[in-house]
């Protein structure tokens, strides 16, 4: 009897280890189904806000803008506008509007790879670095305009008298009231400078706005310079482009003495 006593617990105890093994070979034999989990959701990332442009930095992010803006921002290829000298804001914000695929016109295919590349502080950074370069100038077209109402004035003074004077009578304000005396723009409401640009880009956009249409999410801008340039002709595009092509701010101390020289 005693033996049998004994043994009773060690024949217990084989059999809870039977049915342990058991259980184990059942699991690994037997396919266990998946959680069904919810669809993982994604959530925007919120970029954080830029602050003023620091030009050191925005020059190192610069180095793809200058096959077509140049090293300094005085572009050299035709139809791709002279950015030194401009606003840091404006700048900025164009390169927004090319990311987000709301300015869709003129090289904006070529712009939208690069711009889409930076955040919103490499914007103002790059912003900065060409706001601080200076801007160089062209030549304005003194072509005496052979017929028509400007018969007689060379072609650039018809520009000219738009840029420093406007037209009462059509309400167009003179385009100096917002981009400046010298067209050096307006940092505060980011409105672009405009001295020394290629004529051909100061015409093509222009006519863009002469048009009127627009995709900008925000188009308070736009609309301000389409009812400006909503009544101009073909040949006071072209003469307000010609015009602030050659204009440019002159150096502190020169006369035009030593210009002419």
């Amino acid at each position: 009897m005693n033996v049998e006593f004994r043994m009773r617990p060690v024949h217990a105890l084989a059999g809870v280890a039977c049915l342990a093994l058991a259980a184990v070979a059942w699991a690994q034999s037997t396919p266990v189904a998946a959680p069904d989990n919810a669809p993982v959701q994604a959530a925007p990332l919120e970029e954080k806000p830029a602050t003023w442009g620091d030009a050191t930095a925005g020059q190192s992010k610069a180095g793809a803008c200058a096959a077509c803006h140049g090293l300094d921002g005085n572009a050299m290829q035709q139809n791709a506008p002279r950015i030194a000298g401009m606003p840091e804001r404006y700048i900025a914000e164009q390169l927004h509007l090319f990311k987000s695929g709301q300015r869709t016109s003129g090289l904006a295919g070529v712009m939208v790879p690069f711009a889409s590349m930076l955040s919103a502080q490499d914007m103002r950074d790059v912003g900065a670095w060409f706001a601080k370069q200076k801007a160089g100038s062209g030549v304005a077209d003194d072509t005496a305009i052979a017929d028509g109402a400007n018969k007689g004035m060379k072609f650039y003074q018809v520009g000219e008298r738009l840029f420093r004077n406007g037209d009462a009578a059509r309400g167009i304000p003179a385009c100096m009231a917002c981009h400046g005396p010298s067209g050096a723009g307006n940092p505060g409401p980011s409105y672009p400078a405009l001295h020394g640009q290629e004529s051909a880009y100061v015409a093509r956009r222009l006519e863009e706005y002469r048009a009127g249409a627009t995709t900008y999410a925000n188009p308070a801008h736009f609309k301000l310079m389409a009812d400006v340039t909503k009544t101009l002709s073909d040949e006071e595009i072209r003469s307000l482009a010609s015009y602030v092509q050659g204009l440019h701010t002159r150096e502190p101390g020169t006369t035009k003495e030593s210009i002419a020289r």
